[in-house]
């Protein structure tokens, strides 16, 4: 069983989600190749990010919009980003719609990273416009318990740590009976995702009273979406105690409301919120003590 080594309570864990999936690149300042994510990760690294959140794109010229699930995709990301950022802690992505997995447990069983993203619920996933239009077909983000179990099982076999994703109360309060029904051992760790538009919002409100619904001795962190709003809660996560995410999956803007160039800057603007509040930047080796994890494969 893995377990996590008692730490300063100061030490704030800094992740980095790097690129995210299907923003255009050709719009955006998301990176795709190999090379593009090494430079990325690296000046987040340089920031204070110890944890890297990696979605993988599809390498064809035109294509970098669009999602890969490639093992060999995969490798070369990830080499390239070690290699920028000697000791970093690789968080892969896992996240699909619909019942075909192969792809990402091929990823995980290629990569073998110390953390992967377990999406621990299902979601209708929204979004509406003024007008009152979908601004695309309504659809369902799904994550039954045999999808989710079944990822599970394949980081149990990788030595793997779950990051458990939660879009909603209900989907925190479910990691609580995963972890009882034996799905998952070692230290629980929870992702708040706020800002979707129809899951939980953006609220420090509400993000206080979260912690509580979540397993006991359970590592929480938030992952906020939007623009200059979501500084506050930033904050606010600090202050409670949570773990901070940031980079240009979640938001292409700064505090100050101005539009961000890249993943550095991101980084640089999270770990000055955590300064602030009285928070330590972690070193990977404190992020991988505190996460109870193994070592890379």
């Amino acid at each position: 069983m893995k377990t996590s080594v008692n730490l300063d309570p100061d030490i704030a864990i800094l992740t980095c989600a790097l690129t995210g999936v299907l923003t255009d690149p050709t719009q955006h300042p998301v990176p795709v190749t190999p090379e593009q994510m090494a430079s990325e990760a690296r000046d987040a690294f340089n920031a204070g990010a110890s944890i890297m959140h990696v979605h993988l794109r599809q390498q064809t010229p035109g294509r970098g919009h669009l999602p890969s699930w490639d093992p060999a995709v995969a490798q070369a990301v990830v080499d390239a980003i070690r290699d920028a950022c000697p000791g970093v802690v690789i968080n892969l992505t896992t996240g699909v719609v619909g019942p075909d997995i192969a792809g990402p447990l091929a990823c995980i069983r290629q990569i073998r990273p110390e953390i992967a993203a377990c999406n621990a619920g299902s979601l209708n996933y929204l979004k509406i416009k003024d007008n009152g239009q979908w601004a695309w077909p309504p659809m369902v983000f799904d994550n039954p318990v045999s999808k989710v179990q079944a990822f599970l099982e394949v980081m149990r076999e990788t030595g793997t740590h779950p990051e458990f994703e939660c879009f909603d109360v209900g989907i925190v309060r479910s990691v609580g009976m995963y972890l009882k029904n034996g799905l998952f051992d070692g230290v629980p760790e929870l992702n708040f995702v706020m800002g979707v538009a129809s899951g939980m919002p953006c609220d420090a409100d509400l993000l206080a009273l979260l912690p509580r619904y979540a397993p006991p001795e359970a590592v929480w962190q938030t992952t906020l979406i939007g623009r200059a709003e979501i500084w506050p809660v930033h904050r606010r996560t600090a202050e409670l105690g949570g773990m901070l995410r940031t980079g240009l999956e979640d938001t292409f803007y700064l505090p100050d409301g101005a539009r961000a160039s890249g993943n550095g800057m991101l980084v640089e603007a999270l770990a000055r919120v955590a300064r602030e509040t009285g928070r330590q930047i972690a070193s990977p080796a404190q992020a991988r003590q505190r996460l109870g994890l193994q070592p890379a494969g």
